[in-house]
């Protein structure tokens, strides 16, 4: 006997591979919206926090550390985005006040490059000292890697103060386990080639110059902040 499949059964069967067909196309582009989204969060964003030397006195925004930072870690792969929270003139003090919009939520990592002022007002290392501290606790708490920049005193005070000065940056970096940068000028400040004519900050090439030193402790950072399971 032979058996004829109804017409409107083959039409069910149609409309039901139709429907299947438009579902896994569903599926399929959601997966794609899902991984662009995914890829656009795995963004790292570091903070550079810090004074004039880091908010690039006299210089265009993007002659300055964190831009002149972010082109040469994108140039090297990393997909990171560095935010400027320097401001020229600032203290550790003032650091420590302006912690919380300096460094918002979401922050992955922190560049702090705090002290300068301290030094050239005489300031003392004890009191600059517990400032950083105060912001390293701060950091800690959220459980944001730290690149500390240091930083080293003028002769003019004093063998005494530049000794309890420059301590400071190793001290506290091996206490609370952050990267350390020893010195953040280091192969600017006697080049005047490299800075400004006031012979304190860094022009566009001393930046540069900055900015190649410090990179590979840069990268130590970024290792953190993946070893942290923040961003793949």
């Amino acid at each position: 006997m032979m058996f004829v499949t109804p017409i409107k059964s083959i039409q069910t069967s149609k409309i039901r591979q139709a429907a299947l067909a438009i579902f896994v196309s569903l599926i399929h582009l959601t997966m794609l919206a899902a991984t662009s989204v995914a890829s656009e969060a795995k963004t790292m964003h570091i903070v550079a926090f810090g004074d004039s030397l880091t908010a690039g006195y006299q210089l265009p925004p993007k002659d300055s550390f964190p831009a002149q930072l972010e082109r040469a870690l994108r140039g090297r792969g990393h997909n990171v985005k560095v935010s400027n929270a320097g401001v020229s003139g600032d203290t550790t003090r003032g650091g420590l006040e302006r912690f919380d919009w300096a460094v918002p939520q979401g922050v992955d990592a922190v560049i702090l490059e705090l002290g300068a002022n301290d030094a050239l007002r005489g300031i003392s290392p004890e009191v600059t000292k517990q400032n950083l501290s105060g912001i390293l606790d701060k950091l800690k708490a959220k459980k944001i890697p730290v690149l500390l920049a240091g930083m080293r005193s003028l002769a003019n005070w004093g063998e005494d103060y530049a000794r309890k000065f420059n301590v400071i940056y190793p001290d506290l970096a091996k206490s609370y386990d952050a990267i350390l940068y020893p010195f953040f000028m280091e192969g600017v400040i006697d080049n005047p080639e490299l800075k400004l004519s006031d012979a304190l900050h860094p022009n566009t090439k001393g930046v540069q110059a900055i900015v190649e030193r410090i990179l590979p402790d840069v990268e130590k950072l970024i290792a953190r902040i993946k070893a942290s399971g923040q961003v793949e």
